[in-house]
């Protein structure tokens, strides 16, 4: 991981602090798989349209088989709310639906700034529910929903996880990786990792304030600790990073869920940072996090 960060550090990419919004997805896009896997081929990878809070949004669904009535996990990818697209986490879907069989569904939804919060959660509200309308039309099973997400997709999917639960939608599983959870980025992994761990703090800083006014920050749309009632909610599989600003927050969702009679599966890999998990062609956990996601869809499905 050490010998990784040198590299990138090496390259002198601008950080995306420094950039406007649409330079800094410009410079996601291009890097985003370097260090991936590379894409693996599929029996199915369809571009769709789907219903979003406001219109048609794009989607990529992916399957390893043409298996009629598999179960489909709709896949929120990271990127602050402000970057990252169906595009940066290609490599990404497609591993899932190679290693568990099931079916992704991957969404581009509304990004920040031109779309604030909580655009980026009724988009994935909305998509959430038509997906377990309209699984059927694509020969998908409407019975078996799950939901998952890397970074600010992970806390999108603890979200939908509050909300499917608050709706009476009975999801299969919330894969959590590397999620926020929290309102102000105050824990101490913020301060131990703030500089030279790849999310430093003056990136998150500046997803955030293009994503969401400081007085929301305690909107648990936003940082999903803040809800009141975290009982009832979809088994949980939380994968975290050891070096990540995010660590703390995603081992205190871990608990609350649990504490609240969640059942969940904690997963944290030591010695690696966030995004790691995009990282399959030069570490080795990134091979280790994706069989653990595989399983855990696995096992929801079959539960």
């Amino acid at each position: 991981m050490a010998g990784v960060l040198s590299r990138i550090h090496r390259a002198n990419r601008p950080a995306f602090h420094s950039l406007n919004p649409k330079q800094a997805r410009i410079a996601y896009l291009m890097g985003a798989e370097i260090l991936d896997l590379p894409r693996a081929p599929l029996a199915r990878v369809d571009n769709l349209q789907v219903p979003g809070a406001e219109g048609p949004l794009a989607a990529r669904l992916y399957a390893s088989s043409l298996e009629p009535g598999l179960p489909v996990l709709l896949y929120l990818h990271g990127g602050g709310f402000t970057i990252g697209s169906i595009d940066t986490h290609d490599s990404l879907c497609r591993q899932l639906a190679l290693r568990s069989g099931a079916a992704i569904l991957s969404l581009n939804y509304r990004l920040a700034p031109e779309h604030p919060f909580p655009a980026a959660v009724d988009d994935c509200w909305a998509v959430m529910s038509w997906l377990a309308q309209a699984a059927s039309s694509l020969g998908l099973d409407g019975t078996r929903i799950a939901v998952g997400g890397d970074s600010a997709g992970g806390t999108l999917a603890a979200v939908c996880a509050l909300h499917a639960r608050d709706i009476g939608l009975k999801l299969a599983l919330q894969l959590l990786i590397t999620p926020g959870a929290t309102a102000h980025a105050d824990t101490p992994s913020h301060k131990l990792f703030a500089n030279g761990f790849l999310l430093d703090s003056a990136s998150i800083e500046w997803f955030f304030n293009h994503y969401i006014p400081h007085h929301h920050k305690r909107d648990w749309r936003f940082a999903p600790l803040e809800a009141e009632d975290h009982a009832n909610l979809a088994p949980a599989c939380v994968v975290l990073a050891e070096c990540d600003p995010l660590v703390d927050e995603g081992i205190a969702y871990a608990d609350r869920l649990r504490a609240n009679g969640g059942q969940v599966q904690l997963e944290l890999f030591r010695g690696v940072t966030h995004d790691f998990i995009k990282m399959g062609r030069a570490i080795p956990e990134a091979l280790s996090a994706l069989e653990a996601c595989a399983q855990a869809i696995q096992k929801g499905f079959q539960a």
